[in-house]
């Protein structure tokens, strides 16, 4: 059967839900990319997921947002500690009972709001999105200690979050130095699944024998570095010792990687005209690696879906170990 054939039993999907949501992002400082929505037909994640795995990967099929409604809840504040709340948003795929929580964390001088867009499409495709704020200059390492007590916080005690997560299946996304507090809170045996690290920026002496500790699947899904190089990225996949993947997408800067606003992007001068071109092919190789991690617990179902970006060179400069 082709990949955007319907499964066996057939379900409607709550598209006005979905609608909303699209309609009150388009009433923010800018809309989300343009993305269709999947011919694939699931009445729930587990089905969506056993379809998925039973054919052929392929990222492409990632561009577009997912079968499922979205629910968001803005400005959610979570009790970590007497000392520690964190405020997030909540993307919650609609037709979970339990899901993977995929919890992302921005770089410096960003927010929660620029992963909106990539929390929202990881929900439409089963998975539920905590985009999260913590000081957005540093230190990075330090953040990473907190990360790794947050993630502890929500695995022992899910309700403090949503009671439809699934506390086993935690992921971590970090973009730029938020890469860096997320090495570090897997270094740190925070209990999640793996990592997605959306093009890296190393900082602090401290890295290196905190990625050597990883022992968790990390895929790293970088820029294109003869555009825009990104400070020590090469560390992440030099000192993860196994289980470590790396792709570079062609003509992407290091906003790309994220949600980039008007404001961040006109720092960008020389970076490629079709913005939305690379945002959607970052959140396509991002669902892709964290649907893999989450559906199987390894990178080779992502890694498998990137064969025909590797043949007509949307990706490059891979490698694994």
């Amino acid at each position: 059967m082709a990949a955007g054939a319907e499964i066996s039993h057939s379900f409607r999907i709550p598209i006005l839900l979905l609608i909303a949501f699209v309609a009150h992002a388009a009433g923010c400082a800018r809309q989300f990319p343009t993305t269709e929505i999947t011919t694939i037909k699931a009445a729930s994640p587990e089905d969506l997921q056993r379809y998925l795995v039973s054919r052929k990967p392929d990222v492409a099929q990632f561009r577009a947002r997912g079968p499922f409604a979205v629910v968001q809840h803005k400005d959610l504040q979570i009790p970590v500690s007497s000392d520690l709340v964190v405020e997030a948003d909540l993307y919650l795929c609609a037709a979970a009972l339990k899901a993977p929580l995929v919890v992302m964390l921005h770089g410096q001088d960003n927010s929660k709001e620029d992963h909106a867009f990539q929390a929202m499409h990881l929900a439409s495709w089963g998975m539920h999105g905590l985009a999260i704020d913590l000081p957005n200059r540093g230190p990075w390492i330090a953040n990473g200690l907190m990360l790794a007590k947050f993630v502890e916080a929500v695995h022992r005690a899910p309700q403090l979050v949503d009671m439809r997560i699934d506390p086993e299946k935690i992921i971590l996304v970090g973009h730029s130095f938020g890469a860096t507090a997320v090495a570090a809170a897997l270094g740190e045996g925070a209990p999640a699944l793996g990592g997605v690290l959306l093009d890296p920026a190393g900082i602090g002496r401290q890295l290196p024998p905190l990625l050597r500790k990883i022992a968790v699947p990390v895929m790293i899904v970088g820029a294109d570095e003869e555009i825009w190089p990104t400070r020590n990225r090469g560390q992440f996949f030099r000192f993860i010792p196994a289980r470590v993947g790396e792709i570079s997408i062609r003509d992407t800067v290091h906003a790309d990687a994220q949600y980039p606003s008007h404001q961040t992007l006109r720092f960008f001068e020389d970076r490629p005209d079709d913005t939305e071109e690379a945002q959607i092919a970052f959140v396509s190789a991002l669902t892709a690696s964290v649907f893999s991690i989450a559906a199987t617990g390894s990178l080779e179902y992502g890694w498998s879906s990137f064969e025909n970006g590797f043949k007509n060179g949307t990706f490059f400069n891979a490698r694994r170990k």
